[in-house]
């Protein structure tokens, strides 16, 4: 495992650079769909009828031994070709003639033993490191023909490096591991701007002696083994303060504490600016002091550190670094758990002790950092919000500090925090905090993060961080979009993945200078405040994720439904408007009744239908035997002679129809010849069910017609009935009724009396009510009996 991690990292910018342009050319096929993926499919030939479009081809991790012309010669499009982990043994570079525009090739790991031709002139990557060459002739044509981003190589003869020196490349991976055949003296010449070297195992080849760069500017050197590390001081000894080599990365070394001193003193006196140190190995720790005042070195970083010895003087190591007169330093992966207070003010910018075991201690009333910028304490084991705020008291210039993934708490129990006031950045996330974290936070912080923490919501009282810009909630327990009360300035808010159900309208209403929002992956409840998240998206806020992250949860019916699916009116939402929809509607309706009832004289409909109910329930609860058995007729009908044309052609024919339903007491047809008048007139009055008067100016200037009314009225009162109907023909002035007709004016005062209508749509309504008033099952007789039955009926009108 630990040699896989070595391999890895000797090629970490081979393998960023391939990483790279695979995604610029990967992600530019995909939208076309030109990638051909033939990885680990067991091929021991190319595929044929791959289509003319493809861009990129992969063949890795397969058992192909030989390539031919006819394999790629359709492929006029391919950029990008990874043959890697094969079985090719010979190459003729012939065969990617017509391959004008391939840029891409790798051959890594196979079984190359040799290859011929040049390549396409476009190619700007080729890796064939890790096969098999013993010799190789790499002609200058060969190197004056290309001009490579990089090329990869492993050799196996030190002869062919010669042969590199024309080549034109930026840079070069060189892989020496397995050198066999080296002479001490041979100068190793490079023009690469980026030169990676994996150093020969072979203790008795000094090849770093006799390196030589001509206008290099980092070097990566792995592996070198115990015996040659007196051999980099050297080498580094050589390097003047005019060299272009400015970085230096070492790989897999082991040494003592002494050699590493003086590989940093001898850093210090040459050109290189930043010294950067991966996996090393230290196999003793005595006292050695160090003195780093004079150096010219400005970064320094040590990575993934195994110490092989149980005992030594911690204090040794952390005086030396915390001493070191450079801008930057980092130390991660190495399992400090302390790190001392620079003894003078110190010239570090940037510190990073990522992935440590450092606690709350560190730094520590320390007041020589006060030209620190940015402090890096991811990963290692802080407690105490209050005192890491503390620690910050003294560095002046900081301005970003990183102390996410720690188990950082605020109790909040009385001892306040107290920030550097220079603090614009905060990486908070990956904590144990709570909401009470907005009580201990620098009161000019521009972007914090607090993603990964247990925030339910964001408290009314808080620190007023009005230069807040960016916000970063993710991943916390938010029920509800926060309000921007305290951070009126805030410009990108991110509350992906909380419990955010709805509650929007504090955000709407607060958070106006908002320009980013990155709020999905939520079970938002879909209802009316959800609306004005769904217009952000029209406005000028980006909504980062919309649509696809956007989903309603509630209620069931919508779960899974996108927020830019889900409709809602405004009358569901607003009630002011709805209360005023259902009055424009109700006053609407209202006049719409009016304008019918004026028109259409509907009340008058209903009156009537209210007075046949009324009758017909009354009449229902008489029994047919309570009917005396000597009534004939169904009416007796009194009007005057001057209303005769109007009783003859329209009363006594709508109610004596052919049906003979309803018999109608005439005094012209069924008075007795030889009786009196008045006899007639009581006769027809008590063989008659109701009494019909047909009232009008005319009939109160009718003697008869009074007598008529009055033994009507008797009978009335003598029965305690209610046998009277009167049809008002013509409106009468009250001034014109005589006096004497005192009843006649009681009736109309107190009796509810039936109006003839003007309008004929009316006629048809008002003969079947008084049709309906006047229907009576009379007794069976000799006399009636040919007349046939009629129904009893209800009087409609109350006299």
């Amino acid at each position: 495992m630990a040699g896989r991690k070595v391999s890895d990292a000797n090629n970490f910018l081979s393998i960023c650079i391939f990483m790279i342009t695979l995604w610029n050319f990967t992600h530019a096929s995909m939208e076309h769909g030109f990638i051909a993926n033939y990885s680990k499919s067991s091929l021991t030939i190319v595929p044929k009828h791959l289509s003319a479009q493809t861009t990129v081809l992969d063949l890795s991790d397969n058992r192909i031994h030989e390539l031919e012309i006819s394999d790629f010669h359709s492929l006029s499009n391919l950029q990008v070709l990874i043959l890697s982990n094969n079985s090719i043994r010979e190459l003729d570079f012939s065969v990617f003639q017509y391959n004008k525009v391939l840029e891409h090739l790798d051959l890594s790991h196979n079984k190359l033993w040799n290859f011929s031709g040049l390549p396409v002139k476009s190619l700007k990557h080729l890796d064939l490191s890790y096969n098999d060459f013993i010799t190789m002739p790499l002609s200058p044509e060969f190197g004056r023909t290309l001009k490579l981003n990089y090329f990869a190589l492993s050799i196996r003869n030190i002869s062919i490096v010669s042969a590199l020196t024309y080549l034109q490349v930026d840079t070069l991976f060189l892989d020496l591991e397995y050198l066999s055949e080296y002479s001490s003296g041979s100068l190793l010449v490079f023009n690469a701007k980026t030169v990676q070297i994996v150093v020969p195992q072979n203790a008795n080849f000094h090849v770093l002696l006799d390196l030589q760069f001509n206008g290099t500017e980092s070097l990566e050197l792995s592996k070198i083994p115990s015996e040659q590390v007196e051999d980099l001081g050297t080498f580094l000894s050589k390097l003047n303060k005019k060299s272009a080599l400015l970085n230096l990365t070492v790989t897999d070394i082991t040494l003592t504490w002494k050699k590493l001193i003086e590989v940093f003193e001898a850093v210090g006196r040459s050109s290189i600016n930043y010294l950067t140190i991966l996996y090393p190995s230290l196999t003793e720790i005595n006292y050695e002091y160090f003195n780093g005042a004079d150096t010219s070195l400005k970064g320094l970083a040590i990575k993934y550190v195994q110490v092989y010895t149980v005992e030594f003087d911690q204090d040794i190591v952390y005086r030396a670094f915390s001493n070191m007169n450079i801008e930057t330093l980092t130390i991660s992966d190495s399992s400090i758990f302390y790190m001392r207070c620079p003894a003078r003010p110190s010239r570090f910018k940037y510190l990073c002790f990522q992935n440590n075991t450092l606690t709350d201690t560190i730094f520590e009333d320390c007041n020589n950092l006060g030209m620190l910028e940015t402090l890096i304490l991811q990963k290692n084991r802080l407690d105490d919000l209050t005192k890491v705020s503390l620690m910050t008291t003294s560095m002046k210039s900081l301005n970003y500090m990183d102390i996410s993934y720690n188990h950082l708490q605020y109790k909040d129990s009385g001892n306040k925090c107290n920030w550097n006031g220079n603090i614009i950045k905060l990486n908070l996330s990956s904590n144990k905090l709570t909401e009470s974290v907005f009580r201990c936070l620098p009161n000019n912080i521009q972007i914090l993060d607090l993603q990964s923490n247990q925030i339910s919501t964001v408290p009314r009282e808080i620190i007023d961080l009005i230069a807040l810009e960016e916000l970063n909630l993710a991943s916390n327990k938010l029920n509800a979009f926060p309000g921007c009360g305290y951070f009126r300035n805030l410009q990108v808010l991110n509350v992906e993945n909380n419990f955010v159900l709805d509650q929007f309208s504090e955000f709407s209403q607060t958070c106006q200078n908002i320009q980013r929002l990155k709020g999905g992956r939520n079970p938002f409840r879909c209802n009316c405040e959800l609306r004005q998240l769904i217009n952000l998206q029209k406005q000028s806020v980006e909504l980062i994720g919309w649509p696809d992250f956007y989903k309603c949860e509630y209620p069931s019916d919508l779960r899974g439904t996108l927020l830019k699916d889900f409709h809602i009116s405004e009358l569901d939402c607003n009630v002011t408007l709805m209360i005023t929809v259902v009055l424009v509607v109700a006053l609407v309706l209202m006049a719409i009744v009016s304008f019918l009832c004026i028109r259409f004289d509907i009340p008058w409909y209903f009156k009537m239908i209210w007075r046949w109910t009324q009758v017909k329930h009354r009449i229902w609860k008489k029994k047919s035997e309570e009917i005396l058995e000597n009534v004939q007729y169904h009416a007796f009908i009194s009007y005057s002679e001057h209303d005769s044309d109007w009783v003859k052609n329209e009363l006594i024919p709508n109610l004596e129809k052919e049906d003979g339903s309803l018999r109608i007491c005439q005094h012209e047809r069924n008075f007795i010849a030889g009786k009196s008048i008045v006899e007639n007139i009581i006769d027809c009055i008590e063989q008659s069910y109701k009494s019909v008067f047909v009232l009008s100016p005319n009939f109160v200037q009718s003697e008869w017609c009074h007598y008529e009314l009055y033994f009507a009225h008797h009978k009335l009162f003598n029965e305690n009935g209610d046998g009277l109907i009167l049809i008002l023909l013509e409106p009468i002035p009250a001034y014109i009724i005589p006096a004497r007709y005192y009843k006649l004016k009681a009736l109309m005062a107190k009796r509810t009396y039936l109006e003839w209508p003007k309008e004929k749509r009316k006629h048809a309504f008002f003969w079947t009510n008084l049709r309906t008033a006047l229907q009576i099952k009379l007794p069976y007789s000799e006399e009636n009996r040919a007349l046939g039955t009629a129904w009893m009926g209800n009087d409609l009108l109350q006299i």
